[in-house]
């Protein structure tokens, strides 16, 4: 997932009032759906009138490119740097997944958008970073678990692509019920997961 490109907007908008908005809009879209939701229900939402948007952004879909780009640029950031650090197959795992959490807690409502939606949206223009985007995901994770199988750090018969998958879904759906402030920080959840992923759950003998 290459670093998204952002998209200008309405000139002389106020930054803060611009982020409230792509938080509300986020929540929403990621509540009804982006083909459900309207100008309007945004507006309603902020409690505005819905012309009132148009000063801040030129349309729907500038707001959802936003919400989204940011999301990706600001993960890649993270994961970037995790892959460039010279860790270990399992240390690099572990990176990952925790700082996979703390972008969910950072950006929940984008996560479960970027799930619903990007499958269809890719095949637009203005979207297609999300196609690139999600190619070197593939790459980033696949490759690190093929180091590990080669480094003897993970089972000789894990199929890596099916594990890929496993641990992709079961860190991700997280952002279907995870709320920020809960009981669990990002990083305990993170800890409780790779337990789980790499450790198992049963008592060994």
């Amino acid at each position: 997932m290459p670093a998204a490109k952002k998209k200008s907007t309405t000139a002389n908008a106020s930054p803060e009032r611009r982020r409230e908005l792509l938080t509300i809009a986020a929540e929403v879209f990621a509540a009804h759906g982006y083909n459900a939701t309207t100008v309007r229900r945004i507006a309603d939402e902020a409690g505005m009138l819905a012309g009132s948007l148009y000063y801040h952004f030129d349309s729907k879909e500038s707001m959802l490119d936003e919400i989204l780009s940011s999301f990706l640029t600001e993960l890649w950031d993270g994961y970037d740097a995790v892959l460039a650090a010279g860790l270990g197959p399992r240390e690099t795992i572990e990176a990952l997944v925790t700082e996979s959490f703390r972008e969910i807690d950072r950006h929940r409502a984008a996560v479960a958008i970027y799930q619903k939606e990007s499958k269809h949206l890719a095949v637009q223009p203005r979207f297609g970073y999300l196609a690139d985007s999600q190619q070197k995901f593939k790459k980033a994770w696949l490759g690190t678990l093929e180091r590990g199988v080669a480094a003897g750090a993970f089972r000789a018969d894990l199929d890596i692509r099916l594990t890929y998958r496993f641990v992709r879904d079961t860190v991700w759906v997280a952002a279907s019920w995870y709320r920020p402030g809960g009981q669990h920080s990002p990083e305990e959840i993170a800890r409780q997961y790779l337990s789980m992923v790499l450790d198992g759950i049963a008592v060994r003998a």
